[in-house]
């Protein structure tokens, strides 16, 4: 089970990939599918290897990414 958990508002996310650049475990990608605004918005590629950082949200200008840490097993 993954220790954080980020989540995405595809409404909000306009595709710049800054959160991308700012991974440090580099598993944030585009997606191949498009909001309402027409943009590719970002997503996990391996939500396991999240460490929590939030390099992601902090970047993001839109503020569309939220980070949640999960309960561990």
């Amino acid at each position: 089970m993954a220790k954080f958990l980020v989540k995405f508002n595809e409404d909000k996310c306009k595709g710049c990939e800054l959160c991308a650049s700012f991974c440090p475990k580099k598993i944030i990608v585009m997606s191949k599918t498009v909001n309402a605004k027409g943009y590719s918005c970002a997503s996990m590629s391996n939500q396991e290897e999240c460490i929590g950082c939030s390099n992601c949200a902090v970047m993001c200008p839109d503020g569309a990414i939220s980070i949640f840490k999960t309960e561990e097993e």
